[in-house]
């Protein structure tokens, strides 16, 4: 058998090999296709038209962006500030918070951090709605409320403080309760980062002379465990843009109260559910996704790794 005939079967059977990747990785890609970026290519096309849910689309042209940018109130003052401060806030701090706590985890005895990671993680497991069954009997506006009996209990206020009336606190406890509940996967992904970090590079670091356990974080455990750390920043993104209805849980008012709380995917879900406007729901469908992809592109530039 000559040299030719030897890569010819060589050649042939790395083909073989690539061939068969392709039925591994054919079903996912068959799910990705169709429930993911067919239906982001619908929504982009049922922006430029009118489309209530029963008649045929029919073409507008820019109509639906140029309404929501100049004539759409409720999003222009309150739905998109208001996702964008939200975003600000929990995303940032919920992911900073998901690193520390995934570190004081990987401190402690292998028995105490899996019971404490349940605990942290099954927050992220329920729904909006069932989310605010808890919170709102904590803040909820009669002397029934936790927080109201305690301070009327304790003669701080003489008649109960209605919490989930008022817009402030409506936002404010709208970013605590998206806090409490953002140890999810990202938070799952950190803790194991952290703990397949190479031990002998810490050892290693100690005798080049590394002093204390700040240096350690900065210098080893953030740069080992990058992919991690960007798989994170892409779910805490997702997470906050994609909030919907916790306002409206926990006021029980749909739109809000002064529309506090209010966010896109609530205005989004308002249009299309509500007032069974398809095609003005899917413009807002394609903004979210512009903000989401311009997040994602800073989280990449500040994750990203030249190795």
């Amino acid at each position: 058998m000559n040299k030719s005939q030897v890569i010819s079967k060589d050649n042939k059977a790395r083909n073989r090999r690539f061939n068969t990747a392709y039925l591994f990785i054919g079903p996912y890609a068959i799910i990705f296709l169709v429930f993911v970026v067919l239906l982001i290519l619908i929504s982009f096309l049922l922006s430029f038209a009118y489309y209530d849910g029963v008649n045929m689309p029919h073409f507008i042209g820019l109509t639906n962006y140029v309404t929501l940018f100049t004539q759409d109130l409720d999003f222009m003052q309150s739905a998109l500030p208001n996702t964008i401060k939200y975003a600000l806030i929990v995303g940032p701090v919920g992911y900073m918070l998901a690193f520390f706590l995934a570190w004081v985890l990987a401190q402690l005895p292998r028995r105490f951090r899996n019971v404490a990671a349940i605990i942290l993680y099954s927050p992220s497991l329920t729904g909006s709605v069932l989310i605010s069954v808890v919170w709102k009997a904590m803040f909820s506006g009669d002397s029934r409320g936790y927080i109201n009996y305690l301070l009327l209990s304790w003669g701080i206020v003489n008649e109960p403080l209605q919490f989930l009336q008022d817009k402030t606190t409506i936002f404010i406890i709208m970013v605590f309760v998206g806090l409490w509940s953002s140890m999810g996967i990202g938070f799952l992904a950190m803790l194991s980062g952290i703990l397949n970090t190479n031990r002998e590079i810490y050892e290693a670091a100690y005798v080049d002379g590394m002093k204390n356990r700040f240096q350690e974080i900065i210098y080893i455990t953030i740069p080992s465990m990058r992919p991690q750390m960007m798989f994170g920043a892409v779910m805490a993104i997702v997470s906050t843009f994609n909030s919907a209805g916790l306002a409206t849980a926990l006021t029980g008012a749909s739109p809000t109260p002064q529309l506090a709380g209010w966010l896109i995917s609530d205005h989004m879900q308002d249009y299309a559910f509500s007032r069974m406007e398809m095609g003005y729901a899917s413009s807002l469908s394609v903004v979210l996704l512009m903000l989401v992809l311009v997040f994602y592109f800073v989280a990449n530039h500040l994750f990203r790794s030249d190795d």
